[in-house]
């Protein structure tokens, strides 16, 4: 019975602030109406796009009050107000989810006051429950239709506001169009870096060993000791290249990721960063592995992220989890240091989120002053 009241008190609380936000409503109509007044006599057309937005931010509201009872988020897809008055205009009208919005809203009016019928329950309900439940022991039959009006409310709220499946596909698509562009720009910057670390690095390695081995050759006839001085010299600058070419191929795609796997990389990867690193790798181990491209860019996701443990949190610990999720794969890095990270400052959080984006994946970062930072990332894929 008491789970009863409180889910039904709940379920009134959402109904009064829903009943609330109708009374909003019906006051916001005399916005509008100054609204179509200036638009109908032009001077005032610039009054528009500012009212446009006014029930964007209205709606996105609504959006988080029905998400808050339901549990589930409502996208909101609308097209940006940008440019000149006319351009702003022209795209207020023409946005389906300016015509979307204004439906809701003139449903709302009336939906919006169930708490009317919810509140003459209550009396009633803790009467006949109380007998029904306390003496009858029997289900609750009166408080629970508090909480099926709140549901109510919450489906046709859903229903009104949630964006059409064609606005969906055009949202996705200049989704996929930026993170392509970003893609690209990402893939150019690495061909560079790579460029860069042969031509600085293996490359002046392999030159410094050719001139010594040809000092070496011409000095093998006339002073043995000097050649074999220089052939020493030339054995340690091949070693040099060696591992000049060994950072490049592992800045490409670890070969550990071929051999052991993301688990099996990331434990290497762990026990190399001089953090006490507490990790689960979600039994990845076993079954089926990940598409090579989603493991490689889960591995840089956590070496990057462990490089900002190190760097910036000023702390010895870090926590990374796996989580092999029904559609994709989850990485989740936490440390308890001092937070603040900040994408415009050159953390390389800008970069995973590039890598993260050109798979079409999530990523999401949680750092307050004081932290804890935390990351959490999501990659598409079929398992």
């Amino acid at each position: 019975m008491w789970k009863t009241v409180q889910r039904a008190g709940r379920a009134t609380a959402h109904l009064f602030l829903t009943a609330l936000m109708a009374f909003g409503m019906w006051i916001f109509i005399t916005v509008l109406l100054i609204t179509a007044v200036g638009t109908l006599a032009v001077v005032g057309i610039w009054l528009l796009p500012e009212t446009v937005l006014l029930v964007r931010r209205i709606a996105g509201a609504k959006r988080n009050l029905t998400a808050d009872w339901t549990g589930v988020k409502i996208p909101e897809v609308y097209r940006p107000l940008t440019g000149t008055v006319r351009e702003r205009v022209a795209t207020a009208v023409r946005d389906p989810g300016t015509r979307r919005d204004l439906r809701w809203m003139v449903a709302y009016w009336f939906y919006g006051a169930l708490l009317a019928l919810a509140v003459p329950l209550w009396p009633v309900g803790l009467v006949v429950d109380g007998v029904w439940c306390g003496l009858l022991r029997r289900k609750a039959v009166v408080l629970p239709l508090i909480v099926r009006l709140a549901d109510l409310e919450a489906d046709w709220s859903t229903a009104l506001l949630k964006p059409s499946p064609e606005a969906l596909l055009t949202a996705r698509v200049e989704r996929l169009a930026r993170t392509r562009a970003d893609a690209i720009a990402a893939h150019g910057a690495e061909l560079r870096r790579i460029e860069r670390d042969l031509h600085d690095g293996a490359q002046a390695q392999l030159v410094a060993l050719s001139m010594r081995i040809g000092l070496a050759k011409r000095a093998y006839g006339r002073d043995p000791e000097t050649a074999l001085k220089l052939l020493d010299e030339a054995q340690d600058q091949a070693e040099k290249a060696l591992a000049e070419l060994r950072n490049v191929v592992r800045g490409i795609h670890p070969p550990i990721l071929t051999d052991r796997g993301l688990a099996g990389a990331l434990r290497a990867l762990a026990a190399s960063s001089g953090l006490e690193v507490a990790l689960d790798d979600g039994g990845l181990d076993q079954g089926v592995r990940a598409p090579a491209a989603v493991e490689a860019a889960a591995y840089f996701v956590v070496a990057e992220a462990l490089t900002n443990v190190a760097k910036y949190s000023g702390v010895t610990r870090a926590e990374v989890r796996l989580v092999r999720a029904r559609r994709g794969l989850r990485v989740r890095v936490r440390d308890e240091g001092r937070g603040g990270a900040d994408e415009a400052a050159g953390s390389g959080l800008p970069g995973m989120r590039r890598r993260v984006a050109a798979l079409d994946g999530t990523m999401k970062v949680s750092s307050p002053v004081g932290g804890p930072t935390v990351i959490e990332v999501e990659l598409p894929c079929v398992w």
